[in-house]
């Protein structure tokens, strides 16, 4: 790792980036326990690559509207699938398209699945 309280984005990651604490939303990409290693990181669902699927482990949005996204099936350890990432982020949830502003999907904390 490069410094304690650093969250690097794992490989898959369309752009890899640093957080540092002292840029971060508290609410938002909570840091990595020391020693943690790559691959038990999160990174938002916007900076994904198309066409991964990948596990969605934390809801950062406000309740309102994580209870929506868990009534439409984008709830905590969902598989889901990319199709587009850009100013929208698309993706498969429950057989159905999905269609995500960056600004939400960024809440959407993921890690890719194997």
């Amino acid at each position: 790792m490069e410094g304690v309280g650093q969250i690097t984005c794992i490989r898959q990651c369309r752009k890899i980036r640093t957080f540092r604490p002292a840029m971060m939303n508290s609410r938002k990409h909570p840091p990595a326990a020391e020693g943690a290693s790559c691959p038990s990181l999160l990174c938002p669902l916007n900076r994904m690559r198309a066409g991964m699927a990948v596990r969605v482990k934390q809801l950062c949005a406000s309740p309102d509207v994580g209870q929506r996204l868990r009534e439409i099936g984008l709830g905590e350890e969902k598989i889901i699938r990319l199709l587009c990432c850009g100013t929208n982020v698309i993706c498969i949830v429950c057989n159905a398209r999905l269609a995500l502003s960056a600004q939400l999907a960024e809440a959407i904390l993921v890690e890719p699945v194997e």
